[in-house]
């Protein structure tokens, strides 16, 4: 096939220059043209020239486009695409899924997520668990329709951000049962990993909430999977790391929405008094939302303790406050009481981002670590991590620290302790420019093996270097069977999501 016999739209077009197909003998994207700083491939003869297909959107390999798409929010690992498709229609995904599969090119969705300029949003993992290195880049702003809002239901497409659902819903009386510390984050994104935040002892992970998905396998297939439709493929893409196939669409359960939020914060010197009135609160419900943080004390000297807890109500229906408090070990005299609108406290973090952003930190490597802990050994495991973690460790970010009610995580690949309650640990650290990242990585391979010692799990996002084969049979136990069966079944080839480092 000539240059001027391929569909115009479904060429990859460079600055100055055009890729025209996927050369198979070089197995590289056959360019042609000249672009400063871009690989050029001499085009190939017919016989090694396959043929993009016709899209609706555009695919670029321009390096700019390529470079922000070769990092992460976490700034650890750099892992460069050879071209970056912006998807015009979900139809897109399905068929360059479906072209990457024929050619073993390596493909991943990357949710651009975030505030301000194009320049500005990047995936939010932390160790390149969405890059596609030497493969296609999906950019996931592509894919950014609220299909519908309905009373108790939003049918969304994976690009979407929960900042701009959750506006959505709002405006028709309605909002997400949970929802992650920072919004601007896209729904397919937490989709794949899990989705936590302040509400998961009401409603669970945010995968919890899903009444079905759309799904790209990694053969290109398009299917629509629930609990009562495709249930294997259902169940191994949410919280499934992007090893079965691509989110494209979600149908998502939506509550009624509160119009007010009454946030208290307490604080404790006690861990056992914290650990003890937070695992009381998990399992008595009190509260809409619950988080924890463990945090320096005032004379940078050790710990304390700090418990975020949120009762919502509407109009004057104020909940009674010392009802709330009643029974707890804080300090009293601590205890501060603010009341605000509901999307106040869901939007609260945008001011913190602001100031990480002016500050110039929000752009440094962030050795982020995300761990789901038994009850019965997170007293052991904050004990140690304690005295391991400085205040180096934590830079300007924060160190949660909160409970959970395991039987309502239903989703199976979101692997949880196997005990009633759970802990989890989020290090959100943001060092100062020039901290030691490299040690930074060691301390978190040093807290992971502890906590799967005490029976510990990994969330998905975390920075976890040296993770083997062995390791992840480990965290996914009596599942990993089917893990490895989904991946052999629905991405044969093994092209999805190679950042993960799940199946490698």
């Amino acid at each position: 096939m000539s240059k001027s016999a391929l569909p115009r739209r479904g060429l990859l077009v460079g600055a100055a220059a055009t890729v025209i197909g996927w050369n198979t003998a070089a197995r590289s994207w056959a360019v042609t043209g000249s672009a400063s700083g871009a690989e050029v491939v001499p085009a190939p003869g017919a016989a090694d020239l396959a043929a993009l297909p016709r899209l609706d959107g555009s695919v670029v390999a321009d390096p700019d486009t390529l470079a922000r798409f070769a990092g992460d929010f976490g700034h650890l690992v750099t892992a460069t695409p050879r071209a970056v498709l912006r998807p015009g229609s979900v139809r897109d995904v399905a068929t360059a899924v479906a072209f990457a599969h024929r050619h073993r090119i390596p493909v991943a969705m990357n949710g651009q997520s975030g505030t301000g300029s194009a320049a500005e949003l990047e995936s939010h993992s932390s160790y390149g668990q969405a890059t596609a290195p030497g493969g296609l880049a999906i950019d996931a702003r592509g894919l950014d329709r609220i299909i519908a809002v309905t009373p108790g239901r939003a049918v969304v497409e994976a690009g979407v951000t929960w900042a701009q659902l959750t506006d959505a819903a709002l405006a028709q009386g309605w909002a997400p049962p949970c929802l992650t510390d920072y919004l601007h984050l896209s729904v397919g994104g937490t989709l794949s990993v899990g989705g936590i935040g302040g509400a998961v002892q009401r409603y669970g992970l945010q995968v919890d909430t899903v009444e079905s998905v759309d799904v790209v396998t990694g053969t290109g297939q398009l299917v629509t999977a629930s609990p009562t439709a495709n249930r294997e493929l259902f169940d191994a893409v949410l919280a499934g790391g992007g090893q079965a196939g691509i989110i494209v669409r979600a149908t998502l359960r939506l509550v009624r929405a509160r119009e007010r939020a009454l946030v208290f914060t307490l604080f404790y010197d006690d861990p056992a008094a914290f650990l003890a009135d937070q695992e009381r609160l998990t399992t008595e419900q009190r509260f809409d939302l619950q988080v924890g943080e463990v945090m320096r004390n005032a004379a940078g000297t050790g710990w304390r303790y700090k418990a975020e807890l949120v009762a919502h109500y509407d109009g004057t229906a104020v909940p009674d406050r010392a009802e709330l408090l009643h029974g707890l070990h804080h300090l009293p005299a601590e205890t501060t009481v603010v009341d605000q609108t509901a999307r106040e406290y869901a939007f609260r973090v945008d001011g913190f981002a602001d100031y990480l952003k002016a500050a110039g930190l929000w752009g440094q490597p962030k050795p982020w670590i995300s761990l789901f802990l038994p009850a019965s050994t997170t007293a052991t495991f904050l004990r140690e991590a304690e005295a391991l973690l400085t205040p180096e460790d934590l830079g300007a970010g924060l160190l949660l620290f909160y409970p959970f009610r395991t039987d309502l995580f239903t989703r199976p690949m979101a692997v949880m302790p196997a005990e009633p309650i759970g802990w989890h640990f989020d290090l959100i650290s943001f060092p100062t420019p020039g901290a030691d990242t490299a040690a930074a990585l060691r301390r978190n391979r040093t807290l992971y093996d502890r906590a799967v010692a005490l029976g510990g799990k990994r969330y998905l996002i975390g920075a976890i270097p040296g993770l083997t084969r062995t390791d992840w049979r480990r965290h996914y136990g009596p599942l990993w069977p089917a893990a490895v069966a989904a991946k052999h079944r629905y991405d044969p080839v093994g092209i999805l999501t190679p950042g993960q480092g799940i199946h490698s």
